[in-house]
């Protein structure tokens, strides 16, 4: 190899530590056919919203004028984000601040959801990710993962593996946590593999490997697995909760833990496996045999010799964080999630607090206390994903402002109206399309808190045991999978510059849909098992 093409040589640490949301066309690696679809997607978008916008403005409908505001920027908006006609996280600034120039609520208001604790819980774990990933500590447990029995000789089987672990943890710790615990990870694995691919020249000398279809796959399976998982236990995902008061409130029905995880676990299995061929097919990983990667791994693990003091740092950042995530959960197991004490301590181990809290210890954990040299420094924090928090940021207000302005209420009304829903498969069905449609834009907790009060009354209406479509209205709040405001756990993955926002509509339409036929044909029959839903 010359000097010349030496220089050329990606630097697979480099590139993965230093990973950007959005990146120009001139800062990619792309051939001339994606450069020229790469453009023409960005200039239709940027035509095309403000003309979606302005017409849909201009429409005669009977809805009061902030809704039809909110709706039209929105479908502005959205446009924006799917053909990324300007960075994404300011699509979703613009869109904020037209909607206060229009009136449609005060700036005061709408700013307000900026301090929502998921933003917190971005800040606080993204920092977390940063000394992980610089200090090597992501790469020893992505060695360790590739280290299992019959995981690490395939890309298959580490991406399978690691969304099962993912799976197992999201239903007791809450999904974001979850997928911000092991997103190090994650890029630890991609950067192992992008490493053996390059050292067996499968890729060019400068390719970029945040353009990997394994990355791909291996990042939306940590988002889209902690989804899934989420729905094994009541205490899994916030939507669970909001969705399960809802239903007791007007059935009078209790669904136990116990019967909650004996309703899901079939579901979230057979969720899981098509997860899993969806994600394989449609981003096919480059190689599928990792050959050599028991010798590749012992080498590497040589070199990184013992853990120095600011991995041992990083650990106990970790280990606490981790630890205050993971208590609300047990407690609930141990006490009931009914209990004083499990709401006690919910409540006041905030998730956001308790990431920034273990992103605080790491400038407090010195690693040469004579010369005051911590674990990270504000450099480090500075080169977080500042456009991801902005974004979700932005994701979550829209989300405040269907609610409050009614324009979700009013959407599911008027087509549960018009469909003339009586029977409760119908409504069911509906119920899962409204809830998946509403979490593309808002949150999964925002997407349960505006659609299962309106599935219940459309229920009633019809004389139908509102039960079944309420549960499933709550189990589909959890999906959305298309967009990166969708979830939090989308927004983190999007984050690690590894996952297109083509890829995540492409690959998240299909889980969509997927998802939702799993949960019309199946909810109904384990609700029937357990034995609910026949008051």
């Amino acid at each position: 190899m010359t000097a010349e093409n030496q220089g050329d040589r990606t630097d697979v640490d480099k590139a993965l530590l230093g990973h950007t949301t959005y990146r120009s066309l001139g800062e990619q690696h792309l051939s001339p056919a994606e450069e020229r679809f790469e453009k023409g997607r960005r200039t239709i978008g940027l035509f095309l919203a403000p003309l979606i916008t302005i017409a849909f403005l201009a429409l005669p409908i009977d809805i009061p004028p902030n809704q039809q505001t909110l709706a039209g920027v929105l479908l502005g908006v959205i446009v924006l984000w799917v053909t990324e006609a300007v960075p994404i996280p300011i699509g979703g600034l613009l869109g904020v601040a037209i909607v206060v120039f229009l009136g449609v609520a005060p700036a005061d208001e709408v700013l307000a959801a900026f301090g929502s604790s998921t933003i917190f819980t971005f800040i606080g774990a993204f920092i977390l990710a940063q000394a992980m990933l610089k200090h090597g500590v992501a790469r020893r447990f992505a060695f360790r993962i590739l280290t299992l029995p019959r995981v690490g000789q395939s890309t298959t089987g580490v991406i399978v593996a690691f969304g099962a672990i993912t799976c197992g943890l999201s239903a007791f710790v809450s999904n974001t946590a979850t997928v911000a615990m092991l997103l190090p990870t994650a890029l630890g694995i991609l950067g192992v593999i992008a490493k053996l691919m390059q050292r067996r020249g499968v890729v060019a000398e400068d390719f970029d490997p945040l353009r990997l279809r394994v990355g791909a796959a291996i990042m939306l399976m940590l988002a889209y697995s902690a989804s899934v998982g989420g729905l094994l236990t009541p205490v899994g995902s916030p939507p669970n909760l909001i969705g399960r008061g809802l239903i007791e409130e007007a059935t009078g029905e209790r669904i136990s833990f116990g019967q909650w995880m004996v309703m899901a676990i079939p579901i979230c299995l057979l969720m899981f496996i098509a997860l899993a061929v969806i994600l394989l097919r449609l981003n096919k990983p480059e190689i599928r045999r990792i050959e050599g990667v028991a010798d590749y791994l012992a080498e590497q693990r040589a070199e990184m010799g013992p853990l120095s003091r600011a991995e041992k740092n990083t650990l106990i950042a970790f280990g606490v964080t981790v630890t205050l995530w993971i208590l609300p959960g047990v407690v609930a197991v141990i006490a009931g999630n009914d209990s004083d004490l499990y709401g006690t301590i919910s409540d006041r181990l905030d998730e956001g607090m308790v990431a920034v809290f273990g992103a605080a210890l790491l400038y407090l954990l010195p690693t040469d206390w004579e010369n005051r040299e911590f674990t990270l420094t504000w450099r480090d924090a500075a080169k977080i994903d500042w456009g991801t928090i902005v974004l979700f940021g932005s994701g979550i207000i829209f989300g405040a402002l269907l609610a409050d302005t009614g324009l979700a209420e009013t959407i599911g009304t008027s087509v549960a109206d018009s469909l003339g829903l009586t029977s409760v498969v119908a409504i069911t069905v509906f119920a899962v399309l409204l809830a998946i449609a509403v979490s593309e834009t808002t949150s999964n907790t925002a997407s349960a808190a505006v659609v299962v009060p309106i599935v219940i009354p459309v229920a009633l209406a019809a004389g139908v045991n509102p039960f079944v479509p309420a549960l499933a209205a709550t189990f589909a709040a959890s999906f959305g999978f298309m967009l990166p405001v969708s979830t939090p756990q989308n927004a983190v993955v999007y984050g690690s510059g590894a996952v297109r926002i083509t890829t995540m509509i492409r690959s998240g339409i299909t889980f969509d849909i997927v998802g939702a036929i799993l949960i019309i044909v199946f909810l109904p029959l384990m609700i029937g098992v357990v034995g609910l839903g026949g008051g």
